[in-house]
């Protein structure tokens, strides 16, 4: 019969790894050297959940789940040999976190909608953050590390709520023709300067247009991608039955 191991038997297997008589490549791993890791593994899971959502088979979800709780216990492993905190911290402090920010199921307060819910989320964590010093600004805060289209329209919608900027479809629409105008008036001549410039203002009123309606441009660019890549594949497959 096959072992079954615990949380528990996984906490002490990593510990093993990290150990003097352990793996030398986990023995040489930092938070630095494994960021390149945990980009890698949540981009996997992303790909695991489109697979089950298109095949409804589970088993790549379960072990790419896995993959990123290694890297969680990776990290807080290294951080319990600095003496900085443990594995038992982190879940301890994503609990209290948990029910911190869910007072209306772990405490008195009412919130029948999810809208309700986000309003009460942004307010306590807006509390949690106020006097952290690694917080350079509200905008700021929000991870560069992020890929572009993924942080722009959060970048956006902080900056509504906080700045008073506002912008509308139709403004939109008008930077996204003035740019491709621009582009087209010049062509030959644009040098790559302005055309980054065009280029960027114009990714910047798509992530806009995105935000409003709700949408997130990095999910819509990768499934046009896909169709892309689909496209070709079969105009190219088409192509080779025509030749036979």
């Amino acid at each position: 019969m096959e072992k079954k191991y615990t949380y528990e038997d996984f906490l002490e297997i990593i510990k093993a790894l990290r150990s003097e008589n352990g793996c030398p490549w986990d023995r040489e791993q930092t938070h630095d050297s494994l960021k390149p890791c945990m980009t890698e593994e949540a981009a996997e899971l992303i790909a695991a959940i489109r697979i089950y959502d298109k095949t409804g088979n589970a088993e790549n979800l379960l072990e790419e789940l896995g993959d990123v709780l290694l890297q969680v216990v990776m990290h807080a492993q290294i951080a319990d040999e600095e003496g900085l905190f443990t594995m038992e911290d982190v879940v301890n402090h994503v609990a209290a976190k948990m029910v911190r920010r869910h007072p209306h199921v772990f405490g008195e307060v009412q919130a029948d909608t999810s809208v309700q819910v986000l309003k009460n989320w942004e307010e306590i964590k807006k509390q949690e953050k106020e006097g952290k010093s690694w917080i350079e600004s509200p905008l700021k805060e929000i991870p560069k590390e992020l890929p572009s289209l993924a942080r722009a329209p959060k970048v956006l919608k902080k900056a509504d709520k906080l700045y008073g900027r506002s912008s509308s479809l139709k403004e939109d629409i008008a930077v996204l023709k003035e740019a491709v105008s621009y582009m087209e008036e010049l062509q030959e001549e644009l040098k790559k300067e302005e055309m980054e410039k065009q280029l960027g203002d114009t990714l910047m009123a798509v992530c806009d247009i995105a935000r409003m309606y709700k949408l997130f441009p990095e999910e819509i660019l990768t499934d046009r991608i896909e169709d892309f890549i689909e496209g070709c594949e079969n105009n190219s497959e088409n192509k080779e039955n025509a030749l036979k």
